[in-house]
């Protein structure tokens, strides 16, 4: 369990899940066996995950599928501590906790601050085809992008979620400073190794690519993003194109039309 002191009154003398459970507030996501809500306290808006026992058959099917089942929050608080050493921005953890010895009925939740004055690179960018903005502009967010994708991925740390709509432009740095800040949030599903599986890495940035294709990008955008990339570590020669032919299938299989580069 971890307790930010800033919620400790929150939880004071009280059961931790029966209060967590008994949180009130707008309901972002119900399904299954998780539960997102923003609720208010002392003034200021959460967001709490809850995830409760997926069961045997949840487990057997991702196991199945050769997928690592997600249990519960650990997967997003471990992830959030690793990118805050990093020095990446994400979301700042304010409670933590998991119970229960059988992982099919295992319980956990995490609470984190709102993220304020943010906004998806895939709302920023998404008229960037017909209105192509400062050159300047959209090398730094490719940049800034390709560190950030890189630092986790040579930290051994593959998102699993990897869609530019998971990294958030800071608005009001950007506003004040001129300068591109990105967050990254939906990390539930993340996986931490010493090192990534090349497929793992390839399913990531892909990710990537495919929800940046009808953004607008040149083949020399995407050159510049492999660059900066490329100087975090070593990479194989035909990463790269396993990387551009799987975005294309996922581009294919949602849109049903090829992808004009």
């Amino acid at each position: 369990m971890f307790l930010d002191p800033e919620l400790k009154a929150l939880f004071a003398d009280k059961d931790v899940f029966d209060t967590v459970f008994a949180i009130e507030g707008e309901v972002f996501r119900n399904v299954k066996n998780r539960k997102t809500m923003r609720f208010q306290f002392n003034n200021r808006n959460y967001f709490v995950k809850i995830h409760r026992g997926v069961g045997w058959k949840e487990i057997f099917k991702c196991l199945s599928m050769g997928k690592k089942p997600v249990l519960g929050a650990e997967n997003e608080f471990e992830a959030i501590r690793l990118l805050e050493k990093l020095g990446v921005p994400t979301m700042k953890c304010r409670a933590f906790a998991k119970r229960g010895s059988n992982p099919a009925e295992q319980e956990s939740f995490i609470i984190t601050d709102e993220l304020q004055n943010k906004i998806p690179l895939e709302d920023f960018c998404k008229d960037w085809k017909a209105n192509p903005p400062p050159e300047k502009l959209k090398h730094e967010i490719i940049d800034r992008l390709a560190e950030t994708c890189a630092k986790m991925h040579f930290a051994g740390l593959n998102h699993r979620d990897c869609y530019i709509c998971h990294f958030l432009l800071d608005e009001k740095i950007f506003a004040e400073t001129g300068k591109v800040s990105l967050c990254v949030l939906d990390l539930h599903r993340a996986e931490i190794r010493k090192v990534i599986p090349r497929r793992m890495r390839i399913k990531d940035l892909a990710g990537i690519f495919f929800s940046s294709m009808d953004t607008g990008l040149t083949k020399r955008d995407v050159l510049r993003f492999i660059a900066v990339y490329s100087k975090f570590g070593k990479l194989d020669s035909k990463l790269w194109g396993d990387v551009f032919r799987t975005a294309v299938k996922l581009y294919r299989k949602e849109w049903k039309r090829d992808p004009v580069f």
